[in-house]
């Protein structure tokens, strides 16, 4: 009798193990589906640009897809700019990168930066407190710059001046970076890298006028060398135009021994 009602007792508690360990998993595949589901009745999926219905949360719809110029090989290996043409070879550089090598190793991207939706998405996000952006974007980023991630060891932000973080109150760039981390498992650090020169804007500037206006822009503090030495780096950003930044930050990053640095950004201008 009493064996029989300390089974009784334990019963409920065997019944929660065994609900845990082999209930709970199959159904939370079919819980999460009414979650998202109970969501897209509340919040319609809408596209990330014009807001227009779309099947799938967090895209693109067709008209806006299609004004995206998705940057695809074949491209050049250093700068990752595309070819206008299969030249049937893997590897190859482009004048550009022959002519005038970057300071960083690979660049990759998700697309070209031209008016329209790639514009639009990220002026939302720098300029319109649209941090939702970050988390779709950033996932594309990971999947353009998955050959570079998959050797990395940390990704880095392009950092902000502090008086333009104050001003801008986040930083986009770190922002992407925390989305890709999120979506590789690279882990990323906004702290290894430091902005310690309060640079003038680059609109308008040539190329030599950058390279000399970001010169001593970027420092590795000293207690953040041990992150740095030795290690695979993938600097974040949003937009590259002719490199300028991330050469000043690579350069930085190569002088504090990191063993290499590689680019990704969302867009490019070619």
């Amino acid at each position: 009798m009493l064996r029989a009602q300390n089974a009784l007792r334990e019963l409920p508690g065997r019944l929660r193990v065994a609900f845990a360990t082999r209930a709970l998993p199959t159904l939370m595949p079919i819980l999460r589906g009414f979650g998202r589901v109970a969501a897209d009745l509340v919040f319609p999926p809408a596209c990330l640009n014009c807001r227009q219905a779309t099947d799938v949360a967090g895209s693109l719809c067709a008209a806006c897809w299609a004004k995206v110029r998705f940057i695809e090989r074949p491209f050049c290996e250093r700068l990752g700019t595309p070819f206008a043409a299969d030249l049937g070879a893997e590897g190859l550089l482009s004048p550009e990168a022959v002519a005038n090598p970057p300071v960083y190793a690979r660049a990759r991207a998700v697309a070209g930066f031209e008016d329209g939706p790639v514009r639009q998405l990220l002026h939302k996000l720098k300029y319109s407190d649209r941090m939702e952006l970050a988390k779709p974007l950033g996932a594309w980023m990971a999947r353009a710059g998955a050959e570079l991630l998959v050797d990395a060891d940390l990704l880095v932000p392009i950092p902000l001046h502090p008086r333009r973080l104050i001003e801008r109150r986040f930083n986009q760039a770190n922002a992407l970076a925390q989305a890709v981390s999120a979506a590789s498992g690279v882990s990323a650090d906004p702290f290894v890298l430091i902005r310690v020169k309060p640079t003038a804007s680059q609109v308008g500037l040539s190329r030599p006028q950058r390279a000399l206006n970001l010169q001593g822009a970027f420092r590795v503090p000293d207690e953040m060398a041990g992150q740095v030495e030795g290690r695979a780096i993938v600097l974040v950003d949003d937009v590259m135009t002719t490199g300028a930044t991330l050469n000043a930050a690579a350069r930085a990053l190569l002088r504090a021994k990191a063993k290499r640095v590689d680019v990704l950004v969302f867009a490019l201008v070619a």
